[in-house]
């Protein structure tokens, strides 16, 4: 299983969100007033700008919280508000991040599909890749490219495979939230906030 070593997991946030958000909703708006996803209300606090990909948000965190929101039900997507305001500010500089998110994902997918020998081949490369980065020295501009492209492509490409396996569970309000809350609770971490104060769809 992959696992993000040394921290603590599935933290509830008990960061309140402040009064006057918008309502939560599904997908992208247009203007705070039709509603806002769980990423626009992050990037409300974070900025006071409306956009569902606010700077201060790892990338590969923001498209699994948007999945995420835009999946699961009223009830859930209410329950998981809170956590905007960590996603404000959730940008960890280590560069294996991404690939341990990834490969959390593709895990929790396994737990759905344990015979899926395409999701045990993901596994393996996030892991080997999480692995490889978490010895290497900081990010300079051929790394930082290296990594982009990393996540634009395959990495990028696991995590909505990933997704769409969860997405089909029966369960998957809940399988979803509990795997977007243990991925904000290891990014404010490695952010240094401590513990938690459109691209793919599979709505259901």
């Amino acid at each position: 299983m992959t696992a993000f070593p040394g921290r603590r997991v599935s933290v509830e946030s008990p960061a309140g969100v402040p009064d006057g958000l918008p309502v939560p909703g599904r997908f992208a708006h247009l203007h705070p007033d039709d509603g806002a996803c769980l990423m626009e209300a992050a990037a409300l606090l974070a900025s006071g700008r409306f956009t569902d990909s606010p700077a201060g948000t790892h990338p590969a965190l923001a498209a699994l919280a948007r999945v995420v929101n835009d999946s699961v039900d009223d009830d859930a997507r209410h329950a998981l508000w809170p956590l905007a305001a960590d996603l404000a500010d959730a940008r960890p500089a280590e560069r294996d991040y991404a690939p341990l998110l990834v490969g959390a994902a593709v895990d929790a997918a396994r737990l759905v599909r344990p015979a899926s020998r395409r999701l045990a081949r993901h596994g393996r490369v996030c892991r080997r890749r999480a692995e490889r980065l978490a010895h290497e020295a900081a990010a300079g501009p051929a790394a930082r490219i290296a990594d982009l492209l990393w996540w634009r492509g395959p990495g990028r490409r696991h995590l909505e495979q990933a997704l769409g396996v969860l997405c089909a569970a029966p369960d998957a309000d809940q399988r979803l939230s509990e795997l977007l809350r243990e991925a904000v609770t290891q990014a404010r971490e490695g952010t240094g906030g401590g513990a938690p104060s459109r691209e793919f769809r599979c709505n259901r």
